[in-house]
C-alpha cells in the first residue's frame, strides 16, 4: 500500500540564521532540477529540540506536520510524528548506545520498521574528533531483511542541502521529511 503522501525523491535545503536554522523542502523532477516547495520549517538555535513545526509555506500561516519529543531530556529520545489535526503519521528515535561511533536511528510507521545509521563509519568517526565543515553526511535506513526504506545524503557545501530518497512507498512524505530535518538538528549541527 502506498502512503497518501508519497513522494519518492525530495530535496531539504537548510538556510542559517543567526538565531533560526531553516529548512526548505522541495520536491525533486523526474529530471533531478528542484522542483515545487513542500513546506518548510524553523528552529530557534539554542533552543530546546523537542518540537519542529513544518508550514505550508514561508507564510507560516498553516502548520502542516510536526515532529515532537516523547520525553524532554532522554538521550534515547523518541519522536512522534503528526500531521496538522496531530495524528500520528510515524515514530523515530536516536539510538543513544549505538550512536557513540556511528549514528544511529529508528524508525516505524505503518507497514514498515527499520533502522538508519550513518553509511561511513570513518566519515562518522573523522565528525567526532574533529569539526571540518561541509563534511558530506549519508544515512540509509533498512528494513530488518535489508531491504531499503529511506537514504538521506548531504552534499559537502557552504549551505547544507540533503536529497532524499524513499524506495519504500509506505512511508509518508511528512515522515521523510521530518526525519530529514531532524538528522541536521538533532546532530546539534
Amino acid at each position: 500500500m502506498t502512503a497518501s503522501m508519497y513522494l519518492p525523491s525530495f530535496f531539504v535545503k537548510q538556510k542559517v540564521a543567526l538565531t533560526t536554522n531553516r529548512y526548505e523542502l522541495y520536491a525533486a523532477n523526474p529530471d533531478g532540477s528542484t522542483g515545487a516547495m513542500m513546506g518548510l520549517a524553523e528552529q530557534k538555535r539554542l533552543a530546546f529540540k523537542e518540537q519542529v513545526t513544518f508550514f505550508e509555506d514561508s507564510s507560516k500561516a498553516r502548520p502542516v506536520f510536526a515532529f515532537k519529543a516523547r520525553q524532554r531530556m532522554d538521550l534515547n529520545a523518541g519522536y512522534d510524528v503528526t500531521d496538522e489535526a496531530g495524528a500520528p503519521l510515524g515514530f523515530f528515535r536516536k539510538d543513544f548506545g549505538a550512536s557513540l561511533l556511528r549514528s544511529t536511528f529508528h524508525l516505524e510507521g505503518p507497514g514498515y520498521a527499520g533502522t538508519g545509521r550513518e553509511r561511513s563509519q570513518l566519515v562518522a568517526i573523522v565528525r567526532r574528533v574533529a569539526d571540518i565543515p561541509f563534511l558530506p553526511i549519508h544515512f540509509d535506513f533498512v528494513a530488518p531483511d535489508g531491504a531499503p526504506l529511506l537514504s538521506v545524503s548531504r552534499q559537502g557545501s557552504v549551505r547544507d542541502k540533503y536529497t532524499v530518497t524513499v524506495p519504500h512507498p509506505e512511508i509518508d512524505f511528512r515522515v521523510a521529511a521530518a526525519v530529514a530535518v531532524a538528522l541536521d538538528a538533532l546532530m546539534a549541527r
